[in-house]
């Protein structure tokens, strides 16, 4: 009989207790073990805890299940995301909300820039909704292990741990799939269930159907086919039969300036300045969608300025710690443009600072 890559041993002690009973002798180890593909000395040294003597073994079943479920399953808590108080409905919101709040299996596909709040909505969505939301972050390394799951080595015991997919698929939950463009061809493993129809789990032989309300969110910067212009390295071309199996695809653009601005004043209570970084992202994108700059400043971006502002007191100070990430030709035509947004700042006082 072939060897099997682990001893499960509550399935070990389910044939033993269905074929001979709890309390055992030889006869029901050596059919254990030839059951599960091992030698007999092997299994009679995973079952010496339950030796009560010579040729003889006393097991409880639902006992050992018991002990082995609770070194291995983490204690049941809720995964529905906290609201944020400083969130702004925008964009696809609505629609987005709607389709989870419907409870039906409907996949949807949410591309567009980094920065501009996909990850954020989704969350706020499910937190509005009370809908435990499980995030998988997909990079090029993400194989079907990290989404199903595999058998997992505790106190001597492999056992089966569940992957975040099976964990949504059972739970009813939203399965968020972050930065799906990252991924390889092993994300063609999550096919059936993005069809709606669960999953077979190979190493254990068992079909888990998704429980009511389960559906999948993906967020991407690209559309599945890779980024032409080279600004989001390790984006994948992805296999056309995965995108076709997501029913909708929403285009996220960033906040327009008014409502942007209203995200901003939740977090700073300076108006002016508030205007003032509104204004001068604006431009700024206006440029970069017209083909004039190669770098862009993101809604992420100017929370993060705001916070940096909090911390300094300064303004310029602020937003140079924070554009810094540019070039030096991004970053000194950045903080120019906002000088003559911005006639309140000092310059050199500031950098002084």
């Amino acid at each position: 009989m072939p060897r099997p890559a682990h001893i499960d041993m509550i399935q070990l002690f389910a044939y033993i207790e269905e074929n001979f009973g709890t309390e055992v002798g030889t006869a029901a180890i050596r059919a254990g073990a030839e059951h599960m593909g091992y030698s007999y000395a092997t299994i009679c040294n995973r079952m010496e805890p339950y030796k009560t003597g010579r040729g003889k073994w006393n097991l409880t079943i639902e006992e050992t299940r018991e002990q082995l479920e609770e070194m291995v399953a983490p204690e049941q808590q809720t995964l529905v995301p906290q609201k944020d108080a400083g969130f702004v409905p925008f964009g696809n919101f609505t629609d987005l909300k709607k389709i989870i709040s419907s409870k039906i299996f409907y996949p949807v596909f949410i591309t567009g820039m980094s920065g501009n709040g996909k990850t954020f909505s989704v969350e706020q969505a499910c937190a509005t909704l009370n809908r435990e939301l499980i995030r998988v972050n997909i990079t090029i390394e993400t194989d079907e292990d990290d989404l199903i799951g595999g058998f997992r080595l505790v106190d001597g015991n492999t056992v089966w741990h569940n992957g975040p997919v099976v964990e949504a698929l059972e739970r009813g939950a939203v399965l968020l799939l972050d930065e799906v463009d990252l991924a390889s061809n092993k994300i063609l493993c999550l096919q059936s269930i993005l069809e709606g129809k669960g999953v077979y789990l190979k190493k254990t032989g068992k079909y888990i159907t998704p429980a009511p309300g389960f559906t999948v969110v993906a967020t991407a910067n690209t559309k599945g086919k890779g980024s032409d212009d080279g600004r989001f390295i390790g984006t994948n071309v992805l296999n056309e039969a995965f995108l076709e199996r997501f029913a909708l695809t929403f285009e996220q653009e960033y906040p327009t300036p008014s409502v942007e601005a209203k995200i901003l004043s939740k977090m700073c209570d300076d108006d002016e300045f508030v205007t003032r970084l509104v204004d001068w992202a604006d431009i700024i994108r206006k440029t970069f969608y017209d083909g004039g700059i190669d770098e862009i400043i993101s809604t992420r971006r100017l929370v993060h300025i705001v916070n940096a502002y909090k911390i300094f007191g300064k303004r310029m100070k602020a937003i140079q710690s924070c554009v810094n990430r540019f070039d030096d030709e991004t970053k000194e035509s950045f903080l120019s443009l906002y000088e003559k947004i911005d006639d309140h700042v000092d310059t050199t006082e500031e950098a002084e600072a």
